[in-house]
């Protein structure tokens, strides 16, 4: 067989299926019969056209399978071992990398090979479905594969780990970036899959109280089972009041924003205290304003933090280890499952928001 099924993005508002070659692979790479894989939110503005990617580019970056081939320099691993990757792949050889960056890491990035910028760029750890194909297929190439690549124990099922390479890793930073301590009130505004994944973060990380915040009183219940202690629907309270009455008046330590829209921005602002911080996880389709009074004219000691989702086989290797210690159970967010040659149908149901979903696995 020398080509597969994947997911291509066509144009915006067109994902297809189509039959491509499967990659070749390079000494450096690895070849992964994909087992199952995701949506993402981020695929949701590529779709739409309000990320863009080149025509004919496969989707996808979460990826769960087993090494159908590794390359000559790959050592540590064996074919038909199963395995994650994170979301982002850092080569962790650039200036980025080294500085303790590697999510920004876009030193493969040149024709020649040297490292424009010294390899750094904004969101350049990012390969899959982004600058080369993604995991929406049926085989996916590990670029830097001995760097990447995360052994899965046997006792833990694809759906259990579905969640590592991205939603996860991206949630838990939120919490980590937040510099949660004992003791601490933190509120995470959106409790869709990246969101419930920081409020389940800001329980390992010892907060006190955790507030989440949702438009959906489902989500808002499986927010709860992820360590929420109060849940606010914001269509029927004014979050803002809320939260500075629960604080008495004092704010909250850490806001985690986890949707990416000037309002969620705005109120995540409005009830942090000063001297607190302002975790920001969201994918901002335009330009931000900040409100001056919420930000003191900018002398509250407020800080405001962003991220990209950390990749790399020893973050993988952490994340997996809570799953199989049972710290976390995220096996809730899998609602849905389909087969890869129904994915347009899948995006329907994810980009609408229908059936109650949360992730969909997808299963070639």
């Amino acid at each position: 067989m020398s080509t597969m099924k994947a997911a291509v993005f066509v144009a915006p508002g067109r994902i297809e299926i189509q039959e491509k070659p499967i990659p070749s692979v390079g000494p450096n790479d690895a070849l992964l019969r994909i087992t199952t894989t995701t949506i993402c939110g981020t695929d949701i503005h590529i779709l739409k056209g309000e990320y863009p990617v080149a025509p004919g580019l496969t989707v996808g970056h979460e990826p769960v399978g087993i090494i159908e081939k590794l390359g000559s320099n790959v050592t540590g691993y064996q074919e038909g071992q199963r395995v994650i990757a994170g979301a982002i792949c850092p080569s962790f050889t650039s200036y980025a990398c080294q500085d303790g960056f590697p999510s920004q890491d876009g030193g493969y990035l040149t024709a020649n090979g040297t490292c424009a910028c010294h390899g750094y760029k904004a969101t350049g750890g990012w390969r899959f479905g982004n600058i080369i194909d993604g995991t929406q297929a049926e085989y996916v190439l590990v670029p830097d594969a001995q760097a990447n690549l995360a052994p899965v124990p046997d006792a833990l099922t694809d759906e259990q780990v579905l969640m590592c390479p991205d939603i996860m890793s991206t949630g838990f930073v939120g919490a980590e970036n937040g510099n949660i301590k004992i003791g601490d009130t933190v509120v995470i505004f959106a409790q869709g899959p990246i969101g419930l994944c920081a409020t389940a973060g800001a329980k390992l990380r010892g907060a006190a109280t955790i507030i989440a915040v949702d438009g959906v009183d489902e989500r808002l219940e499986i927010s709860r089972q992820m360590g929420a202690d109060v849940t606010l629907n914001f269509k029927k309270v004014d979050v803002v009041d809320e939260i500075m009455k629960l604080t008495a008046g004092r704010g909250v330590d850490v806001s985690i924003e986890a949707l990416g829209t000037q309002t969620t921005f705005e109120q995540a602002l409005r009830v942090l205290k000063p001297g607190g911080t302002l975790s920001s996880l969201g994918v901002y389709s335009e330009d931000l304003t900040i409100p001056v009074n919420a930000f003191a004219a900018g002398l509250g000691d407020h800080k405001i933090v962003t991220a990209l989702c950390p990749g790399g086989k020893e973050r993988m290797r952490r994340l997996l280890k809570i799953v199989e210690t049972g710290r976390v159970n995220l096996e809730a967010l899998v609602t849905h499952e389909y087969k890869l040659d129904d994915i347009v149908e899948a995006y329907d149901l994810f980009a609408n928001q229908l059936d109650g979903v949360l992730k969909i696995a997808i299963k070639p």
